[in-house]
């Protein structure tokens, strides 16, 4: 099907949410796309950080294939194998100790939203109720977590929204400090932010903030479904701030491309859901839980997947910071942790994107001014320095 009548079709029958670039893609493998065209497209967008190990890894490809010759989907009424499988390897190499799966980081962060409640008023009573988020935070798109969300583009139009929420800015103790009473029930946080611009917080920000949780019995709840599964190159975010957090959400890169979601917690406050309290159809099913379990086996193996993810964001930003100087008059700043990456703009970056895109590379703006890159973990050198050509092609046009 041509791809004039393949647009013209998706304007006429999917709802106009998206502001989708006029390419359709069909194929990919590793660190490459390619179109409807037979055009290759370089992916240092990574499907926004979700395709960890690069499209159609084997491993995952193999795990899905026989898993779905096997057993697809079954209700949560029954126990299922790959699905216990999971949580024993998140529990095993993080703090939690109970899981609850879902479908997608909105849903992750809905059910954290609905346990610290529900925990707090069983443990402190009724009152105690109130969330603290950050601005310019992103934490989904349901009525709950655009409530959530720090930013009020993402509100506009849905009020009135979920009350019992309170936002400060990010990375600020201070603030934290000012806004927080007797009515607090839990902080919200990620520890980069990513919609935001790729904020990344002072190296003793959540040591900070962890204390204040402690003091004031405020459960502290880190949203990683951006930063988890390595792609900061330790396979959760919060390993670098040597701090534990209540609750955990993940998404994203879990999957290894397909769509799940999970919600961790500690034993004291998983206590709060008994049956009845939380549930999801299709929450842990044996499909998408055997995906995710080659996923996180691969990057288990050996450490070298964490270690690649190190040296090639180092590598990334080094080739970004060379960019800065060669184009100062353009590129503000540079930032990030392992591959989640924020090259900062002086002005309005879609067309940067787009310049980018015609010439062969997928990149993302966020916030209006930041160029992110969240390319998969498996990104090499020579793709690194192509990318940079082509951007600095692109830089030097606009300059």
């Amino acid at each position: 099907m041509e791809i004039k009548k393949l647009l013209d079709e998706s304007n006429r029958y999917i709802m106009n949410t998206y502001n989708r670039f006029p390419i359709v893609l069909r194929k990919g493998r590793g660190i490459k796309v390619w179109g409807s065209d037979g055009k290759e497209y370089l992916d240092f967008v990574g499907g926004i950080a979700v395709n960890i190990l690069g499209h159609c890894y084997p491993k995952v490809v193999v795990a899905i294939q026989k898993q779905a010759q096997r057993l697809l989907h079954v209700s949560n009424l029954y126990h299922i194998e790959p699905q216990i499988k999971l949580a024993k390897l998140l529990v095993e190499h993080s703090f939690a100790d109970k899981i609850f799966f879902c479908n997608s980081g909105a849903e992750a962060n809905e059910a954290a939203i609905k346990l610290v409640r529900k925990y707090s008023k069983e443990h402190f009573g009724k009152e105690k109720f109130e969330i603290i988020t950050a601005i310019n935070s992103f934490h989904g798109r349901t009525l709950a977590t655009v409530t959530a969300t720090g930013q009020d583009k993402f509100q506009k139009g849905f009020e009135p929204l979920v009350p019992g929420f309170r936002y400060v800015p990010f990375n600020d103790v201070a603030a934290l400090k000012s806004v927080i009473t007797h009515h607090t029930c839990a902080l919200m946080l990620e520890p980069i932010q990513g919609e935001g611009g790729v904020k990344i917080p002072d190296l003793d920000y959540f040591k900070n903030v962890r204390e204040l949780c402690n003091k004031h019995n405020v459960l502290l709840i880190l949203d990683e479904v951006q930063t988890g599964m390595g792609r900061t190159g330790k396979l959760f975010a919060y390993e670098h701030f040597n701090i534990t957090p209540d609750v955990l959400t993940l998404a994203k890169g879990l999957g290894g491309g397909v769509p799940i979601g999970a919600m961790l917690a500690s034993d004291k406050v998983a206590s709060a859901f008994v049956p009845g309290s939380h549930a999801s159809t299709f929450g842990g099913n044996p499909l998408v839980c055997a995906a995710a379990i080659a996923t996180i086996e691969t990057i288990l193996e050996d450490g070298f997947i964490l270690d690649q993810c190190r040296r090639m964001g180092e590598c990334l930003k080094d080739g970004l910071k060379g960019l800065k100087k060669e184009f100062p008059s353009i590129v503000i700043d540079i930032r990030g942790l392992g591959l989640m990456v924020g090259m900062e703009v002086t002005r309005e970056c879609s067309a940067i994107v787009k310049a980018c895109m015609e010439r062969g590379l997928l990149i993302n703006c966020t916030a209006g001014n930041v160029l992110r890159f969240t390319p998969p973990l498996i990104v090499q050198e020579k793709d690194i320095d192509h990318m940079l050509d082509i951007l600095g092609e692109v830089l030097s046009r606009l300059s």
